[in-house]
């Protein structure tokens, strides 16, 4: 059975940094990835490591303050988060799958953890 388990969401302030984790079970997959959903607002792609790690894609809003990254033999991905900004408050959701295009789409995930939330206070 697959599971995904997110953890390191939290409470932090206005350029503040955290580090998400997403820790996957059952198999290994290609392609993992993050997403968020604010309230109100519909799931967002935020960052996707592709080919098992060895491309990364980002969502323009996160690009240069947020890193991807994943330690295949732990079976787990990383979403390193710099400079956040209060607009950055969301549940963010891990995602895996077989991939086929550039990561950012939600129907190339097959899999989906259940969230953490991180809010950013200005």
């Amino acid at each position: 059975q697959v599971q995904l388990v997110e953890s390191g969401g939290g409470l932090v302030q206005a350029g503040g940094s955290l580090r998400l984790s997403c820790a996957a079970s059952g198999r290994t997959f290609s392609t993992m990835g993050w997403f968020r959903q604010a309230p109100g607002k519909e799931r967002e792609f935020v960052a996707a490591s592709l080919w098992s790690g060895s491309v990364t894609s980002y969502a323009n809003a996160v690009k240069g303050r947020f890193t991807i990254s994943r330690d295949n033999a732990k079976n787990t991905v990383y979403l390193q988060m710099n400079s956040l900004k209060p607009e950055d408050t969301a549940v963010y959701y891990c995602a895996a799958g077989s991939g086929g295009r550039d990561g950012s789409r939600a129907d190339e995930y097959n899999y989906w953890g259940r969230g953490t939330q991180v809010t950013v206070s200005s």
